[in-house]
Formats: C-alpha cells, structure tokens, sequence
C-alpha cells in the first residue's frame, strides 16, 4: 500500500497545525503501492495478522471511502470494512475513483473542526486526518513488505502520527482491545518508518 529507494535517514518533519498534507500524501502513495500489486502475489500474506495482499487491498480501499464519508458528516458503519464490489487487480482504479471524493471532501478547510463520528466517539477532523494518516501508512507498510516494493516515505507524512503513537496507543496492554503486537523495539537511529511500525507491532 512502483519500487522506489526506500528514505532511510531522513531527517523527522515537524507536525503541522494542518495535518491535511500528511493525509494527501498517504493517499498518494498508497495508488502507487496498490498499482505496482501483481496478481502472483495476491494470496501472499501480510505483516497484519490474518490478512493477505487481496484482503488488505480490498480494506484500503474501503477505508479510503469511509473516510470520504466520514469527511462529509456520514457513518462509519454504512461502509463495509472490506470493498468486496472491487475485482482483483482493479484496486488501483477503484482508489483513483474514491480518492477524487476524498479530495473534494478533505480539500475543505471546514472539515478540520468538523466533529467526525467515529465508533469511539466524535473527533474533530484535524485529529482524524492524523488517525487515519496513520492507518493508511501502516498498512501501506504492511503491502509493500508483503510485496517487496521499497516505498518513498515523506518525513511531513510520518510527522504526525509519529509524534502521537505513544498517546494514541500506549506500549502496555497490547492484544484484545487493543489490535497490535508487542512493541518492537528499533535503533533510535533508525529510519521514522521503522519507528513508527515498530510501535505498533510489526518488525521492520
């Protein structure tokens, strides 16, 4: 979620007030990922427990949509946690499709003190555009090293949900509740990405 060099040893952005670029960057280079998907490894299976490179393309998807939704003042609940209306091998233009409603939506500067509804209560936007930045960038992650693609990741895209892992889900409990693994402790030299997906459970 194109094989590019992977950015080690970039230099940490600060988050900004507006999170929205962050966001847009995410979305951006998850077309790529999801583009550069070949059909042999569709069945092969990802660092996020029990999902395999379809699952996780079909879920990226639907989350992209859910978050157009949830933009616009709609339900979490009315998108379906897989987009199983999408083709394998179309996941590529189905995200071209659904980012253009996500743009129009989260292009708003309104949208960052909207109230969004999310399962464990209402967010204001700016807060969700962080949460979900991080959503699509973990998962991103997972694709790619199920894939062997090597990402560019852009330091201002890390930013926020770097400087807000620790808050948003403490090291300890992990499992029920909470959907992530023991932390994986990295160099404190190592790359943001690593950082960030060691957090939450994976192994760089």
């Amino acid at each position: 979620m194109t094989e590019t060099a992977h950015a080690s040893g970039a230099p940490s952005a600060r988050p900004s007030a507006d999170p929205r670029d962050g966001l847009f960057k995410a979305v951006d280079l998850a077309a790529e990922v999801l583009a550069a998907l070949r059909p042999d490894q569709y069945d092969a299976v990802t660092p996020c427990p029990d999902y395999t490179v379809r699952d996780l393309a079909n879920h990226l998807v639907s989350v992209l949509r859910r978050v157009a939704v949830l933009g616009a003042g709609g339900s979490f609940m009315s998108v379906p946690h897989f987009a199983e209306d999408v083709a394998d091998g179309d996941w590529a233009e189905a995200w071209k499709a659904s980012a253009e409603e996500f743009r129009t939506v989260w292009s708003d500067p309104a949208v960052l003190g909207r109230q969004i509804a999310l399962p464990w209560g209402p967010v204001p936007g700016a807060v969700a555009s962080v949460i979900y930045t991080n959503e699509f960038v973990l998962h991103i992650w997972d694709l790619a090293k199920a894939t062997g693609q090597s990402p560019v990741w852009d330091p201002e895209m890390l930013a926020a949900p770097l400087a807000n892992m620790r808050r948003a889900v403490p090291a300890e409990p992990r499992g029920g509740q909470v959907p992530f693994g023991p932390v994986v402790e990295v160099h404190e030299d190592a790359p943001d990405i690593d950082k960030l997906v060691g957090w939450y459970g994976r192994r760089p």
